[in-house]
């Protein structure tokens, strides 16, 4: 049964002149609106430097949205090439301890340039960086004495400060945007945590990609994989895209110029010069009435997919719209799909 979670991505963000205390008390009503309409989980996604948006930090945010969640796990993004290993994991061990074993874990290695730069990171070392990072973590997060010497990263005899509930290590999901990388995941028998803005066609192609890598390293098939979606939900398709679409293309053209369609496979582009918004919606966004969202929605379950992270707000959009399109998919698209 698939179970679907409310993405805080483009709820933690604001747009640049919006109040950001206000912002944040639209997000703890939304997460009181899940808890209550049977979300399963909440994810938040992680950058820095995020003009023109404001955007508040994922697992500092989750740390007070725990106490509004009930039973819902609670997913951060963390870009595993920019942060410093021992912070990580006991900032995640803590929030796993406030929330008594619900934090889950996805890896990612970031696309922005701006980011790696300020962080004083070589793009080229993304890759080692993240691996490094997440065996030092999980080694720390199994407790006891560590000693760990990398090319980027060493400790010498250190104990964790804080071990998490859930053990060996939190549960953990790696995102990846190319092939070979998805092939990596496969091969290590990770569950991977499929990319948010590659078309429906990609995906498929993608999964099974996985699964060959996963087969042919011995590893058993995955009862986890997660997917991230753009959707709004509405009366009609019509109503749903005339609500979503100022929302959406502002936050593609702000993809556009932070380079997030060049870190897909193939030749993409979300640059409003080069593709129209129906053209950017084909196979990517979930926008329509209910028995769309379901049929688009579906197509993914048929692939494999256990998991949805829905993403049904972005800066600038009233809280109501999203309380609205809430209720209707927890009404009328989650049971047709459970």
């Amino acid at each position: 049964m698939p179970k679907f979670g409310l993405s805080l991505s483009g709820l933690l963000q604001q747009t640049g002149d919006g109040d950001m205390v206000e912002r944040f008390a639209d997000v703890l009503t939304l997460v009181r609106l899940a808890r209550e309409l049977g979300f399963d989980y909440i994810y938040a996604g992680q950058h820095f430097l995020t003009h023109p948006y404001q955007m508040l930090q994922p697992v500092a945010s989750l740390a007070r949205l725990a106490a509004e969640t009930g039973d819902m796990d609670l997913v951060t993004i963390v870009l595993m090439g920019l942060v410093n290993p021992v912070q990580m994991a006991e900032d995640v061990a803590t929030l796993d301890v406030i929330t008594n074993g619900r934090v889950v874990v996805a890896a990612a290695l970031g696309y922005r340039e701006e980011e790696y730069r300020s962080f004083g990171v070589a793009r080229a070392d993304r890759l080692p960086r993240m691996l490094e990072t997440l065996e030092l973590a999980k080694a720390l997060w199994a407790g006891g004495e560590v000693t760990y010497e990398g090319r980027f990263h060493r400790v010498d005899g250190v104990h964790i400060g804080v071990r998490p509930v859930q053990q060996p290590h939190p549960r953990i999901w790696v995102t990846a945007n190319g092939d070979r990388m998805v092939q990596r995941i496969g091969a290590m028998g990770d569950v991977w945590y499929l990319n948010p803005h590659a078309p429906h066609e990609t995906l498929a192609r993608q999964i099974a990609l996985y699964k060959r890598s996963r087969a042919e390293a011995g590893h058993p098939p995955t009862d986890v994989l997660p997917v991230a979606r753009e959707t709004f939900v509405a009366e009609t398709r019509e109503r749903a895209i005339e609500i979503a679409r100022p929302f959406l293309a502002a936050k593609y053209e702000t993809y556009a110029r932070w380079g997030q369609d060049k870190a897909l496979p193939g030749n993409q582009s979300f640059d409003p010069a080069d593709v129209s918004f129906e053209e950017l919606a084909e196979g990517r966004f979930v926008l329509g009435g209910p028995e769309d969202v379901v049929r688009d929605l579906r197509a993914f379950t048929d692939l494999g997919v256990t998991h949805f992270s829905l993403r049904f707000g972005w800066p600038g959009m009233p809280r109501e719209l999203v309380e609205d399109t809430m209720r209707l998919a927890a009404a009328e698209v989650f049971p047709a799909l459970r």
